[in-house]
């Protein structure tokens, strides 16, 4: 464990402080200096003791507001990622039934198809009257 000397409200401390984590620990002693030099600053609160508490304060309430919108960010991405796996299950049915959907479809447009088929045919074969015309002509 290593040693660090720290200021807080121009006064000395040493802290001991793991290994790989001295950029943490000085980010902390800055903040806690900020939060009570700010209340020593606003004039209103003297003893060191009354600004460590109040400044303790402050941070644990600043803390517990980020648990609870950390609390709803996950609840959010919890809700999105169930609604993703939804939209997945749906499409992955929705690609495994194309035949069958193919299928309905072509059934539903046979009787027009035949429809279709049979004006044609009508249109294309002679008449019977004119048929018999043309046979008792050519003959």
């Amino acid at each position: 464990m290593k040693q660090l000397e720290v200021h807080i409200m121009q006064q000395s401390y040493m802290l001991g402080c793991p290994e790989g984590q001295e950029a943490r620990l000085l980010a902390a002693v800055k903040h806690v200096d900020e939060a009570m030099s700010g209340i020593r600053d606003a004039g209103k609160i003297r003893g060191r003791e009354r600004i460590a508490v109040l400044a303790a304060l402050n941070v644990a309430f600043d803390l517990l507001d980020l648990q609870v919108q950390n609390s709803q960010l996950s609840q959010t991405a919890d809700a999105l990622q169930a609604q993703a796996a939804a939209q997945s299950a749906a499409m992955a049915e929705a690609q495994a039934q194309p035949a069958a959907g193919g299928q309905a479809s072509l059934d539903w447009d046979e009787p027009r198809l035949q429809s279709v088929m049979q004006r044609l045919d009508a249109a294309l074969a002679p008449a019977p009257a004119k048929a018999a015309e043309t046979l008792g002509t050519s003959a």
